[in-house]
């Protein structure tokens, strides 16, 4: 069987789908989102080089863009971990037809090769070699040059990949990286520098870029092995059984009758790896404030310290209450054919993403280290998370259809991103809304009044707690039936 021929069964149950047809506003939004980032993308490619020739007259332009682009590879490395969609496909029809697995296998991985995030960096080095070519750079490396940072782009493709799917190579990458962040921030050995005469490398010593190509191939061919040993029938059939531990919940009997709810969302997170993963992400959310509140640039613009003082406290918020009801997707039949209360169940995620939030404003003290002035705005930031941006997380929810299978380490051929491009439209009120609620009563009387304004929304939003609830829940009342489609399609 050819690969066109696989191409064509893809297309063929996309275009089927009940979601071809679904959502046209949204795909016109992400068409126009994308063709932005594709022209940002090819103008900072034509622009970067004479931008860093007047900015840095002294030093080769390209000298200095080639130390800061492991900046670049981490943070492309962070962006596909948290936004790429692993390209999936039905495995299960061709393995009792004569199809060699190779040849499925082999396609799966190209296709993850069409991916907008390796898209994005073409756009972006082919202007740059054009411009090296331009000013009288070396032919020959600059292409060799630009063929490297391709390869390295199709790296992180392949890791990405065994990121998503081993544990052990996510926790592997990870320590890499903060040993080389360590070694960097304390001043031990200057990485950057060494990155940067490295990629230079690519230009100067030309058989510097088997490095890169190379180890496309040693990706290429882990994926592929990790694949095939997980490429049977009964594997994908049969389930694993697994012990399952029990845990003393018992303390949230307090809560009456949403305490039933509170017990499956704890349990389903620390039974599952997905929403471990979002645990994990949410901490990390409280170091988000070291990047604004260390930047001399930001003292002057206290609209962006709000939306920093906010994310600070709102990482489980976020990351979490963008996924109700989809958390629930692969019981969402079940729960809806019981006789339970639909408030009941949006007050409990109500009521823990509110808990999560009181924790990251406790661990968030150690700011007060940057002046009381911050630790406030940190403070209003999270009355605004519990007031407002709770309701308006899950009134977003109501519109994220998207079904996630909870535990990535079982399923090798699943989707496990569950990354719903509304959501980026859904996370503009929350983005933008403490930042205006701020700005205009600073801007008209003083630092105070925005921090009062800020921290009065969310004390607002909670006296009219149970009339925001009420909106939210017809708003899952009317789109119920349209959610449980939803979620009985596989993607």
């Amino acid at each position: 069987m050819k690969l066109s021929k696989f191409s064509s069964f893809e297309w063929k149950k996309f275009s089927r789908s009940s979601y071809f047809e679904k959502g046209v506003v949204v795909k016109i939004l992400l068409i126009l989102g994308a063709l932005y980032f594709i022209g940002l993308a090819a103008f900072l490619g034509f622009a970067i080089i004479f931008g860093l020739e007047k900015a840095i007259p002294d030093q080769d332009p390209f000298v200095t863009l080639n130390n800061f682009l492991i900046y670049y590879v981490l943070a492309d490395l962070g962006f596909r971990y948290f936004l790429q969609q692993l390209p999936v496909m039905n495995i299960k029809p061709f393995m009792i037809i004569p199809v060699k697995r190779s040849k499925v296998i082999n396609y799966l991985l190209l296709k993850t090769s069409l991916s907008f995030f390796n898209i994005l960096p073409i756009l972006f080095f082919l202007p740059v070699t054009g411009v090296l070519i331009y000013k009288s750079y070396d032919v020959l490396g600059s292409i060799i040059w630009f063929i490297s940072f391709l390869s390295i782009s199709f790296c992180i493709n392949y890791a990405n990949f065994l990121i998503n799917k081993t544990q052990v190579f996510f926790y592997a990458i990870i320590s890499v990286l903060a040993v080389l962040v360590g070694l960097e921030y304390f001043s031990v050995y200057p990485v950057s520098d060494l990155f940067g005469d490295l990629f230079y490398g690519f230009y100067t010593d030309k058989y510097w870029a088997i490095i890169p190509i190379g180890l496309v191939y040693v990706l290429f061919k882990a994926n592929y092995n990790y694949i095939l040993k997980h490429f049977y029938l009964d594997g994908a059939i049969v389930e694993k059984k697994e012990s399952v531990k029990q845990y003393d919940l018992s303390f949230l009997n307090r809560f009456g009758k949403l305490s039933t709810f509170l017990k499956n969302d704890v349990r389903m997170i620390l039974r599952n790896a997905r929403p471990k993963q979002v645990v994990m992400m949410s901490f990390l959310f409280l170091f988000y404030g070291l990047f604004f509140y260390t930047q001399d640039i930001y003292q002057d613009m206290p609209a962006f310290l709000a939306f920093a003082s906010m994310f600070i406290t709102g990482g489980f918020l976020i990351s979490f209450g963008q996924l109700v009801p989809s958390w629930d997707s692969e019981y969402y039949k079940l729960m809806m054919s019981q006789n339970i209360s639909y408030r009941q169940y949006l007050e409990s995620k109500w009521l823990l993403m509110v808990v999560a939030c009181v924790i990251s404003f406790i661990l968030s003290t150690p700011y007060i280290y940057f002046g009381w002035k911050i630790y406030l705005m940190i403070a209003a930031g999270a009355s605004f998370n519990i007031g407002l941006n709770s309701f308006i997380t899950l009134y977003g929810g109501a519109l994220n259809r998207v079904p996630i299978e909870l535990n990535q380490k079982a399923k090798a051929f699943s989707n496990t991103n569950g990354f719903n491009p509304t959501q980026l439209l859904i996370s503009l009120p929350k983005i933008l809304g403490p930042m205006i609620i701020f700005y205009i009563p600073y801007k008209l009387l003083n630092f105070n009044a925005g921090l009062i304004a800020l921290a009065a929304s969310g004390v607002l939003g909670l006296i009219f707690k149970q009339k925001f609830l009420s909106i939210v829940e017809n708003v899952y009342q009317k789109g119920k039936y349209k959610t449980l489609a939803a979620f009985n399609e596989k993607q």
